[in-house]
């Protein structure tokens, strides 16, 4: 391969091409396109297999002296046929004579488009590369006055053709399932059931996206004792994860998973941020062709969101078990420029971590079910910039080089560079994340299939000189949970722990000593992905909604606003005409809907006005007429 690349970069420093190639491909370019030929029909071996692992593991990433990130990465079979090559870590015009090359399709023209943050460029292929072939790289990057020509390749993965297989219906809602209110009947948000709040529990809203249940799925808040603050009720067939608030572009924003997310002439899944209005101010999309996965959206300082991706694709099982002509799940990573939607980097787990570190089998895949052997669940920056890569089925978390894509070092699993301590030992596990002191919190799952007795959130101390791993905390539930999949660990304010139990529908916070100071369902059927404590400030556009009824002859306004944080109670005017409006009665907030009781013979117009702790009106619905005593 070596050889090879240095081949086409002479051929092309003779063309003299500057960022883009046209021109005709000369005869000792297609005699290097034929051998390209021979060594994929080569590689897919006698019965039409396809090799999708690279023949050397864990290459750098990191070109032209380290100084540049590129992507596909070096060696990598896994690239899809509609990427774009990411350059990562000069600035745009530092990067020229890049010309790209497909043993099938040739050369390759295209616009190199820089990323906002300055630090590189995305090469955009005019049209895709052809599935199963080889791509050359070369490009030179200019310096200080200095030249760098660098080059790699890659290979064009076989996109599996399996359809995705679906999911069972829910069973049939009952009215204990989900909340109803008067004054907002469209929304049926599922019910939730607080059976512990001490008074020592931390401030702030609580934060799910329920699916999979009987009723209405989407984004929702809650105050801190349990009570809706907001529902986004998505269209059915649609469902929402990993909501919670982040910062984007200085400011305190929402962000959530969407599938589908129909949005700029899209349908696909995608990634929704939205301002304290709960106005939608961006959506990001997965770039080279995927789809954004739920298991991560995080949004970074520098204005870029790190997600997931699954994706099947064809590969040759038999090392592991498998069938020739099977399929493997390819889990990825992306770090995409919000502003832009190029992609800054990529990742795939299949160029750094072997099939055989799986604990998942692939005796029984197929092309109609790939070979799940990784499963990212989760991505969190370290100090430094290494990333940390959490794989559900290879029971490990991964150190990630920032700069060049290497695995540093493994935590758990087949090949952990650490000793484990007892009761360190995770299985099926989710959210590795690194704590402030260095620790690491993961929620061990146990399952499925059932590994420990149930499921725990703990926290383990690296000894990273004699590379140890110690157990510091774990918190289970008083009854104990055994969730199959998804949940997470939040660090809360003095030690607190707020767990989501993912796949069973609780959320727990626990206190420091371990002691639980509150615990909330939804109903069985539901889960959420994930769940988060956190502050949050809503101020919706519009006005207050508003309802009448009556009760043993008085009439009874019922007021809500949906998404408003700051309203403390609510006081009813009434009148003669709807421009005739006086006030009256005054009742304190209550949840989301509150009840305001007027007094006999009032009206017969009324509004309500929603004020805040100060007693400052903040909102004012629209009149409505009192039905007749």
């Amino acid at each position: 391969m070596r050889a090879l690349l240095a081949g086409l970069a002479s051929l092309a420093g003779a063309w003299g091409v500057l960022g883009l190639i046209s021109r005709p491909i000369p005869d000792a370019l297609r005699t290097v396109r034929a051998a390209h030929r021979a060594r994929e029909a080569h590689a897919a071996g006698a019965h039409g297999a396809v090799r999708c692992v690279p023949s050397r593991p864990d290459i750098s990433a990191g070109l032209a002296g380290a100084r540049v990130t590129v992507s596909p990465g070096p060696g990598s079979r896994d690239a899809s046929p509609a990427t774009q090559i990411s350059l990562l870590g000069a600035a745009a015009d530092e990067l020229t004579h890049v010309t790209v090359m497909g043993s099938r399709s040739g050369a390759h023209s295209g616009s190199l488009l820089a990323y906002s943050q300055g630090d590189g460029a995305s090469f955009l292929p005019a049209r895709p590369f052809v599935e199963g072939e080889q791509v050359s790289v070369h490009a030179t990057l200019t310096s200080a006055g200095t030249s760098t020509p660098f080059a790699w390749g890659f290979t064009v993965a076989v996109p599996d053709r399996a359809g995705v297989a679906g999911g069972s219906s829910p069973r049939a809602r009952k009215p204990s399932d989900y909340q109803s209110f008067h004054s907002r009947p469209d929304l049926k948000p599922p019910t939730v059931t607080v059976t512990a709040h001490a008074p020592g529990a931390s401030p702030g809203e609580l934060f799910l996206a329920p699916y999979s249940g009987p009723g209405q799925y989407g984004p929702m808040i809650l105050d801190e004792s349990g009570r809706l603050v907001w529902f986004k009720a998505l269209a059915q067939g649609t469902r929402a994860a990993d909501f919670r608030v982040q910062s984007y572009g200085g400011a305190p924003v929402l962000s959530w998973w969407q599938d589908p997310l129909i949005a700029n002439g899209s349908s696909k899944s995608g990634l929704v941020i939205a301002d304290s209005s709960y106005r939608t101010i961006a959506v990001v999309r997965a770039g080279n062709g995927y789809q954004p996965d739920l298991h991560e959206f995080q949004l970074t300082p520098q204005g870029t969101a790190l997600i997931t991706v699954f994706d099947g694709i064809d590969c040759d099982l038999r090392s592991v078990g498998g069938p020739a002509d099977g399929a493997v799940a390819d889990t990825l990573l992306q770090e995409v420029d919000v502003k832009t939607g190029l992609v800054r980097y990529e990742w795939h787990s299949l160029d750094h971590v072997a099939l055989s570190e799986s604990y998942a089998s692939a005796r029984h895949s197929s092309q109609l079910k790939p070979f799940d052997y990784f499963h990212i669940n989760s991505i969190d920056v370290q100090p430094g910039g290494d990333l940390l890569v959490d794989a559900r089925n290879t029971w490990a978390a991964y150190d990630v080089a920032g700069k060049t894509g290497k695995v540093r070092w493994r935590l758990e699993g087949k090949r952990s560079s650490f000793t484990m301590g007892a009761g360190t030992r995770t299985a099926w596990q989710h959210d590795a994340r690194r704590q402030s002191d260095g620790t690491i919190t993961f929620f061990d799952n146990g399952a499925s299939p059932s590994v420990h007795r149930q499921s725990r959130a703990i926290q383990l101390a690296l000894d990273t000189q004699r590379m140890r791993a110690t157990l510091v905390r774990e918190d289970v539930h008083a009854t104990p949970i055994v969730a199959g999949s998804q949940g997470n660990v939040q660090t809360l304010a003095g030690g607190d722990w707020l767990v989501g139990w993912g796949e069973v529908p609780y959320v727990t916070e626990f206190a420091a000593a371990g002691v639980p100071l509150f615990d909330a369902h939804l109903p069985a059927g539901y889960e959420s992905y994930r769940a988060y404590r956190l502050p949050w400030s809503g101020h919706p556009p519009g006005r207050p909604a508003l309802a009448v009824g009556a009760r043993s002859g008085a009439p009874l306004l019922y007021a809500s606003w949906n998404g408003a944080t700051a309203v403390s109670s609510w006081r009813a005017l009434v009148g003669a005409s709807a421009a005739a409006l006086s006030p009256s009665t005054t009742a304190p907030h209550t949840g989301f809907e509150t009840t305001v009781a007027l007094p006999a013979g009032a009206g017969p117009y009324a509004a309500v006005q929603a004020l805040d702790a100060t007693g400052a009106v903040i909102g004012v619905s629209a009149a409505v007429r009192l039905p007749s005593a």
